[in-house]
């Protein structure tokens, strides 16, 4: 086979089963897949990263999906790696959207509607009285990276930031981040984008009694469709962090009557078993849509020398559009 690619995939939820079916939608397209690369385990020396004994330069582009394995190793050698082969998602959109408020800086800069939102020096707490003030009390106190409703705080009152501070304080980020509390009904749209095209949509529902829609913190997938506001929303929201692969997830803002980008994730998950029983069924066309950007990606890629570093990962194929 003339094409070459490597691919860490998570095994849970059904990851097995839809590594299975690249592997074998992209044989057909004569480009073999080496699996398993965790970066996790790999080896830089003499100007080469090894993974499993391969020689990751050698491959033709670098396929990552596993969001919870990922560690600060793992991701250091994934920046590196991403200066010599292409990857998927780009090193650069993938870094940006870990970081929740560089993203949020990013989208509110071209237009796109976001919670309001104060960064500071975690020992600046006065400038955070400031903004509770207009924020009536309450907000939502965020690690700036994580996922899965890890770290989340809901503030209800000042007094609730005076009692968290020593906690702030005992935290390595040196930074402190808010979010203005959105008046909901509990629920959101995550938007699948792969490529620029509109995959699928579902939703989640917070399980009773809570405000936190993350399944990992208990709430549920839910069947729904999205409107074209939100779909559009989705689209502007990848092409400017500039993801290949991008999950938009998206509430409704009673209160001002619009649609909110909440957050932008380079590693949404595909469907369940679970989730296709409730007829939840996009894994087919997400994938398809995958082999063809893998395919179109590393054709581009046959035509140059493999010994000479590229930066052609960086969003290449994103056509940026100032929406602000």
């Amino acid at each position: 086979m003339e094409r070459r690619i490597g691919l860490w995939m998570y095994q849970n939820g059904g990851g097995e089963q839809i590594q299975n079916q690249l592997a074998s939608k992209l044989n057909e397209r004569d480009i073999s897949v080496v699996t398993n690369l965790d970066l996790g385990n790999a080896v830089a020396h003499d100007g080469s990263i090894f993974c499993n004994d391969q020689d990751m330069g050698s491959l033709d582009l670098f396929f990552s999906y596993n969001a919870g394995q990922q560690t600060p190793y793992q991701t250091y050698l994934y920046q590196t790696l991403s200066t010599i082969i292409p990857t998927i998602n780009n090193y650069e959109a993938f870094e940006l959207t870990e970081d929740k408020f560089k993203t949020a800086q990013l989208l509110k800069r071209h237009g796109i509607n976001t919670p309001d939102y104060v960064v500071c020096n975690k020992k600046n707490i006065d400038n955070l009285k400031k903004h509770f003030h207009f924020w009536q009390g309450q907000a939502i106190c965020k690690p700036i990276n994580g996922w899965g409703g890890n770290g989340i705080i809901k503030l209800e009152s000042e007094r609730d930031l005076d009692l968290i501070y020593p906690y702030i304080v005992n935290q390595a980020s040196p930074q402190l981040y808010l979010e203005r509390i959105i008046e909901n009904d509990f629920t959101d749209y995550r938007v699948d984008i792969v490529d620029d095209q509109f995959i699928a949509c579902y939703g989640r529902k917070a399980a009773e009694g809570s405000w936190k829609t993350n399944i990992t913190s208990g709430g549920n997938v839910i069947q729904r469709e999205a409107p074209p506001e939100v779909i559009e929303l989705a689209l502007k929201a990848a092409r400017i962090t500039g993801l290949e692969i991008a999950g938009v997830d998206i509430i409704y803002d009673i209160e001002h009557q619009k649609y909110v980008v909440l957050e932008v994730n380079g590693i949404p998950a595909f469907a369940t078993p679970d989730q296709e029983k409730m007829g939840i069924n996009f894994n087919a066309k997400k994938i398809q849509c995958i082999v063809d950007l893998i395919d179109r990606k590393t054709r581009k890629q046959s035509h140059r020398s493999k010994s000479t570093p590229t930066n052609s990962n960086v969003a290449s194929d994103i056509n940026y559009t100032d929406f602000a």
